[in-house]
């Protein structure tokens, strides 16, 4: 299965680890609360706990982490915590994006840009520059993204790139348009703090992807929750619209030709 290539077109290959992982970090004010700490206090703990995913995802064979860091919908927040966000924001961009190059981490920031102020767009810009070659783990940070913007965007920009084709578009087509063309659909999405919807996050590429909701809240999600996370997607029959039966069908024929040549060794 290439990069951009659909789960609803193709039948993409299914391994032991998710290649792709996307995660809503929920729970940052809650966790202050708990503390009767002020909430921009979690946002500054869940940046630690960013720092620990991007480990533990690398540590674990992950190839691509997706963490959706401010939505489109997050402007209707307090204006002054809003304003800290982008702060911490650019404070983290400053302070950690040499970190990530020295681990080959490749670093990408999808969403609509044109929001932030010049100094964060800069950023931005370097830190996507100076990592562009690293072949390690992918880091996307989704801010100021939203599902449906993608979408409405990814539909304006192939209109205007193929006028002609007009009415007669195909998924192919719209693909890499999207703002993360350049990353498989995620096998893996987690959503911590004990919320059970989406929320306007990667619509599109989460067709058949595994949905794995916990109570955690995103400042303590480590290792081992992640780890809870990767068994549970274990223990999913990923059928991509085929049955049980004819999965089962699948792997006695994959497995045939390894015992086969097994046997031969073994003479």
């Amino acid at each position: 299965m290439s990069k951009a290539s659909s789960s609803t077109l193709d039948i993409p290959a299914v391994g032991s680890v998710p290649r792709h992982v996307a995660v809503i970090m929920d729970g940052n004010g809650r966790w202050a609360k708990k503390r009767f700490l002020p909430r921009v206090a979690g946002h500054k703990r869940g940046v630690e706990a960013v720092r620990e995913a991007v480990r533990s995802c690398a540590k674990a064979g992950v190839e691509y982490l997706t963490l959706f860091a401010f939505s489109s919908e997050n402007w209707r927040r307090p204006a002054d915590e809003v304003s800290f966000l982008m702060q911490l924001f650019v404070r983290a961009l400053e302070q950690e994006v040499a970190r990530l190059h020295d681990n080959g981490i490749r670093l990408r920031i999808v969403g609509d840009l044109s929001a932030f102020e010049p100094r964060l767009t800069r950023l931005i810009v370097e830190a996507e520059k100076l990592t562009a070659g690293n072949g390690g783990l992918t880091l996307t940070i989704a801010a100021n993204y939203g599902g449906r913007w993608d979408i409405l965007q990814a539909v304006n920009r192939l209109c205007a790139a193929d006028p002609s084709k007009a009415g007669r578009y195909t998924e192919q087509d719209l693909a890499p348009w999207l703002a993360m063309s350049y990353a498989p659909e995620p096998d893996l999405f987690i959503r911590t703090g004990g919320e059970q919807r989406v929320s306007n996050f990667l619509l599109w590429h989460l067709a058949y992807t595994e949905l794995y909701f916990t109570d955690t809240l995103w400042p303590d999600f480590g290792e081992a929750e992640l780890s809870r996370a990767i068994e549970f997607y274990r223990t999913r029959e990923r059928r991509f619209g085929r049955t049980s039966e004819q999965l089962a069908v699948r792997a006695d024929a994959e497995i045939a030709p390894r015992r086969i040549a097994s046997d031969a060794a073994g003479r």
